[in-house]
């Protein structure tokens, strides 16, 4: 049984779903003013492990990921989401283009990236200019109740209304009314009351008629009024980064409980920040890469998702291209390990000239290699899994169980089909995308073999400072170096 450590009650928590089998799953996805950075990417793929866990406990999950394609502010860590620019307007200033050709280019970008992540693609990805109507009726509702008010074309929430404000983030409403570092906004009764709707200055591009005037929403309300619209009043999970906590998933909660009546979510599962150098990756302080950074390294973006599993998404990851290297060659590890079982399967399909009975070969998990068996390894795998997604305690097992395997000196058909059986149940939640064919062999630029044969030589003269600046002169170029007795060994990166 699944266990979470849930936001909401700082706690771990057993998972039991509204619907027996199924879970309804909100992800707070991009603001596409912008590209997606591997920072945001960590915590997109830490939802999607949560979802392949999910799937791999066998529940059937609709999955929600919105598209922010107007309201988020430039201050929105600072402010209720009433002041700064809209980061879509700020986009266009810098590019000189409609902030709808800007949303459709970033929201673009964005489904690339999740392909070339091989992400389990989420049920749908509504944008919040496409639901404007819905942001409409749930204001006008919190007005009726009294928990929002209108001045001068302005709508925010009273959050003294919600006796419960700051149960997400442990916020309490009379320490936020002391040194509050917000801009007063004059049609506010509190700092801290945030916007709903907010009035449109006239050369304001983004705007909508609205029982208040011409406007727009505030931030906070659009994913209300998706995930809603798509899931329900109260969703099983909702998830996102850790600066999502406050004010934005607090702000949810109250206004989305104050109009229904209801719990808005059940389980709140948020990501740590992904570091660069030990600094947070911001698009802000211009210190992110992108997928395609990677990529023009001469990196698998496989090996950057094997790299996201190797830490338990409530710790920091700290990025490094050292860090890069470890996951290329764990990537490596697992790519030649199910290679060799591949070739093993095809060999004794070639010397037996049987593949029906290759295919009518039972499958028993339980059957023993070494001193384990595919299934206890399994089971290993589902209890690290299920406890807080505890990928690093998964992967050890995996490791530990191709070391063990490789150590077998024959396999027969029913020891292979058993290990492959067991690889593709765990790359279920893995999602790794193995390039398993191998390449014809190439020719190795001659300016790629002088390197190499002088770096042999800086490692014979014992100059190590040479003999790395040059591996890593081969490696820019795209290739790697295999030391062995007889020399070095010349290899082309595998990008994908």
């Amino acid at each position: 049984m699944l266990i979470i450590y849930n936001t909401l009650t700082n706690q771990k928590e057993y998972f039991k779903s509204l619907h027996k089998g199924k879970v309804n799953m909100y992800s707070c996805g991009p603001t596409v003013y912008n590209y997606a950075h591997i920072g945001n990417l960590k915590t997109y793929l830490n939802a999607d492990t949560l979802k392949r866990i999910l799937t791999f406990n066998g529940y059937e999950v609709k999955q929600i990921m919105n598209i922010t394609d107007v309201g988020h502010l430039t201050d929105d860590d600072l402010n209720q989401a009433d002041s700064g620019d809209d980061k879509m307007i700020e986009a266009m200033k810098r590019e000189k283009k409609t902030p709808q050709i800007i949303a459709e280019f970033y929201t673009k970008s964005f489904m690339e990236d999740l392909e070339i992540l091989n992400f389990d693609k989420a049920t749908y990805y509504p944008r919040a200019t496409k639901h404007i109507d819905e942001m409409i009726k749930i204001i006008t509702v919190l007005i009726k109740k009294d928990f929002a008010y209108e001045k001068n074309g302005n709508v925010f929430y009273n959050v003294d209304k919600f006796k419960n404000y700051g149960k997400l983030s442990n916020k309490k409403i009379e320490d936020l009314k002391h040194g509050a570092r917000l801009e007063n906004h004059p049609d506010k009764k509190h700092p801290y009351d945030f916007a709903l709707w907010l009035k449109a200055p006239k050369d304001h591009i983004l705007q909508w008629d609205s029982p208040w005037g011409i406007g727009y929403p505030g931030w906070h309300i659009e994913c209300s009024a998706m995930s809603m619209e798509y899931l329900g009043e109260t969703l099983d999970i909702h998830t996102g980064g850790e600066d999502n906590i406050f004010p934005h998933h607090e702000n949810e909660i109250t206004q989305s409980e104050s109009f229904t009546g209801k719990p808005f979510a059940n389980y709140w599962l948020h990501s740590r920040h992904l570091l660069v150098d030990g600094k947070k990756m911001s698009k802000s302080k211009n210190n992110f890469y992108r997928v395609q950074d990677i990529i023009n390294k001469h990196y698998s973006p496989m090996a950057f998702r094997l790299l996201v599993l190797s830490a338990h998404y409530r710790s920091n990851l700290n990025f490094t291209w050292k860090a890069m290297d470890q996951a290329t060659k764990n990537l490596e590890t697992i790519t030649q390990f199910i290679k060799k079982i591949k070739t093993l399967q095809n060999n004794s399909l070639s010397i037996n000239n049987a593949k029906e009975d290759f295919k009518q070969v039972s499958t028993n998990m339980d059957i023993q290699i070494g001193n384990i068996t595919p299934n206890d390894c399994l089971n290993k795998f589902s209890l690290a899994i299920n406890d807080d997604l505890n990928t690093p305690l998964a992967l050890s097992i995996i490791y530990r169980f191709i070391s063990i395997v490789n150590k077998t000196t024959e396999l027969n058909q029913k020891q292979i089909k058993a290990i492959l059986l067991f690889w593709k149940k765990v790359n279920i939640v893995l999602g790794l995308k193995l390039n398993l064919v191998d390449k014809e062999k190439i020719s190795i630029p001659k300016k790629i073999t002088e390197l190499a044969n002088k770096r042999e030589e800086a490692r014979t003269n014992k100059n190590f400072d040479l003999a790395d600046k040059l591996r890593n002169e081969i490696k820019i170029a795209g290739y790697t170096l295999e030391d062995s007795s007889t020399g070095p060994i010349i290899k082309i990166i595998n990008k994908l």
